[in-house]
């Protein structure tokens, strides 16, 4: 059947339409997809703006058909990510940034009210074995894109259930104990995944039974030792550490009580920490920070790096954070603690440039404590991993998380070392899988296409859109927050279409017929079927003069000027 065109406007006989002007051009336009910021910045590889353009068509479920391949735990996600998609929105540069991760969390919630049945998995015609060792957000991302390429998976866990930290360390008010339950119960119903806890790395098997027995092999283990901590080789006889602590009190509902406490830490953990001391009762909570609290002026690099809205809400709460401080002496009787000595500590440069964190004499004050909790992470339990470790604390691997001398073996999460937080976990698992698959069908002579650099607002014409407020969602007043309450709620349905209409479609065709209309040549065709996409509209070079209004009044940029050679 042939496809039918049609013109911006009417052209009789005698018109234009018999001259072929396309030759006075010197440049042409073209469509160029662009990737848009959100999309760029997200760790786990979503294209917000893919979902958040379904979410406008009240398509909710294809948007959550979208957003699971890449991010299987969206209900999880949209909940405690760090959202640096947000920070990178090209709205943010016009009124507000889209509410991307409150979306998320409505979209991942619907799914598991509803019940959604996940797509179906891709044929593959030699579903060989794939071992993923460990539960945890990155394992558990690794063995859904395994599955859903073919492959058979067997999902090892050193503990009774999965879930890593997303279980036994965030707290509820964060992330309820059910989201987490209902998220990996239909994770590991997918077909192909074999869930096989109690078994653990260097107890129960080794490395090189499951090299010689899988395909490949994914680490996905965790950081299970904290860190060494000291103040000039003194500690405290009864020394608590911040993850162990926290999992203790997910475990057992309870935590030891004190008057006044300092932790020493900038990250999730103690932000996490801190907010559980507070809110069962602890009247004096104290943050030590070599960082910034995050704000207007604080450079990237100075932040703390724990979530934002996490830390405003902790200063809701009541704790008190102490930037750029250091501890540089316990003051004990006895072994027991009874305050820190603070110093001031900026990052400066020494004598070859280098940034080193530096303490000031004269700004020492001391802080009258109860106990001191570190909170400075955690590094890799060597057990069973020796030989890929070797003396440092972390995984050295290239970009997929492939070890340089095991090129069937690979890696992923907080043991990597240079990653923190849930998503980046889910990310890698996703690129570990793909790397695999294109191992496993011997394509790993074809990288993938380079990331290309997101669209920025410059290119938008934003003289096309309105304003309009970010949506806000309830929050719980502090005289109502209690450990087990989930503090942030939802967005509803309305606000969610909101943030799709909102969406400024950086770097895509939004159908809006701009170029179809202008044109003064009428050198832009359109198909009669729908327009969803760029591929509907056509360029008629033998009209085209190359002057460029198309280009300039794309309102998201999709349409560039090429020279015409």
């Amino acid at each position: 059947m042939s496809v039918k065109i049609t013109r911006g406007s009417f052209a009789r006989p005698g018109t234009s339409l018999q001259f072929d002007t396309g030759s006075w051009r010197i440049q042409r336009p073209q469509h160029r997809h662009a990737t848009a910021p959100c999309h760029a910045a997200c760790p786990a590889g979503e294209d917000a703006q893919a979902w958040l353009a379904l979410v406008e068509q009240e398509r909710f479920r294809d948007a959550w058909e979208t957003l699971i391949a890449a991010n299987p735990l969206p209900a999880i996600t949209g909940r405690v990510c760090h959202h640096p998609c947000e920070a990178a929105c090209n709205r943010g540069n016009y009124d507000e940034p889209i509410a991307i991760h409150h979306v998320e969390r409505l979209i991942g919630d619907m799914a598991l009210e509803e019940d959604w049945p996940l797509p179906p998995s891709q044929t593959n015609g030699d579903p060989r074995e794939v071992a993923v060792v460990g539960a945890g957000p990155a394992g558990c991302s690794a063995a859904w894109h395994l599955a859903r390429s073919g492959y058979r998976v067997q999902l090892f866990e050193a503990l009774p259930e999965a879930g890593g930290l997303l279980r036994s360390a965030i707290p509820p008010y964060r992330l309820p104990a059910a989201v987490v339950e209902r998220e990996l119960h239909r994770l590991l119903a997918r077909p192909g995944i074999r869930f096989l806890p109690g078994q653990r790395l260097g107890r129960d098997f080794d490395l090189d039974e499951l090299q010689a027995s899988f395909a490949a092999v994914f680490l996905s283990i965790g950081t299970q030792r904290g860190r060494d901590w000291s103040i000039d080789g003194a500690t405290p006889s009864d020394l608590h550490v911040g993850l162990p602590l926290l999992k203790e009190w997910m475990d057992v509902g309870a935590i030891p009580t004190w008057n006044s406490v300092a932790i020493v830490g900038a990250g999730n953990t103690a932000i996490d920490l801190a907010r559980v001391l507070k809110l069962s009762g602890v009247p004096e909570v104290h943050i030590i920070s070599h960082k910034a609290i995050p704000g207007p002026g604080v450079a990237p690099d100075d932040a703390m790096p724990a979530i934002r809205r996490e830390i405003e809400q902790a200063l809701e709460e009541g704790v008190v954070i102490h930037e750029h401080r250091g501890v540089q002496r316990l003051i004990l009787r006895g072994e027991q603690v009874i305050g820190v000595e603070l110093v001031h500590m900026k990052k400066l440069p020494d004598a070859e440039g280098r940034l080193q964190r530096v303490a000031f004499e004269g700004t020492e004050s001391i802080l009258h404590v109860e106990q001191v909790i570190p909170a400075i992470g955690q590094v890799v339990e060597p057990e069973g991993v020796q030989s890929l470790l070797g003396q440092r604390s972390f995984f050295r691997v290239d970009d997929r998380g492939c070890f340089p001398d095991h090129p069937r073996l690979f890696t992923g999460g907080d043991a990597r070392g240079d990653r923190g937080t849930v998503s980046e976990a889910i990310g890698d698992g996703r690129r570990a899988a793909l790397a695999i698959d294109r191992l496993l069908r011997q394509q790993a002579g074809d990288p993938p296409s380079p990331a290309q650099q997101p669209i920025p607002a410059e290119q938008l014409n934003l003289n096309y859109f309105e304003t309009a407020p970010r949506p806000r969602v309830p929050v719980l007043d502090v005289a109502r927050r209690a450990s087990f309450a989930e503090i942030e709620g939802p967005l509803d349905t309305r606000q969610a279409l909101g943030e799709g209409e909102r969406c400024l479609s950086c770097g895509n065709c939004m159908a809006c017929d701009n170029c179809w209309t202008l044109c003064p040549d009428v050198a832009v065709l359109k198909t009669r079927e729908v327009a969803s996409d760029g591929s509907h509209y056509l360029f008629d070079y033998g009209y085209c003069k190359g002057c460029g209004l198309c280009a300039r009044e794309c309102p998201t940029g999709y349409i560039v000027m090429q020279p015409d050679l």
